[in-house]
């Protein structure tokens, strides 16, 4: 029998291997999932990017965003932050953006 977080990953599988879009959009993908299986979310990314999709990532996983994300953007109460190249910026950094502690709206 599969686990939960097995499931949650063959989903996730199934739904972008069933679409022909060039955006995916992954909303925590990860939530609630286990260290293998997380990984596993991780190597999908990794391989959509390399077919030349885009992947939209929301996720509260810092971690995990900056293992698999090239650039990060920050929503908070409804106003978005510029995009970060994740090269170029700290967890530091977006965790102030995401709690408030600093502030910078895309205009």
């Amino acid at each position: 029998m599969l686990s939960g977080g097995q499931r949650q990953v063959i989903a996730i599988s199934r739904a972008v291997r069933l679409e022909s879009a060039e955006i995916i959009l992954l909303d925590e993908p990860t939530a609630a999932l286990g260290v293998q299986e997380t990984a596993h979310v991780g190597e999908i990314i990794t391989n959509l990017r390399n077919e030349g999709k885009a992947v939209v990532l929301i996720c509260h996983d810092m971690e995990f965003v900056f293992q698999f994300a090239d650039r990060v953007q920050v929503m908070r109460l409804g106003n978005t932050s510029k995009a970060h190249r994740v090269a170029e910026t700290s967890r530091d950094e977006i965790i102030s953006l995401i709690t408030g502690a600093r502030q910078e709206v895309d205009a």
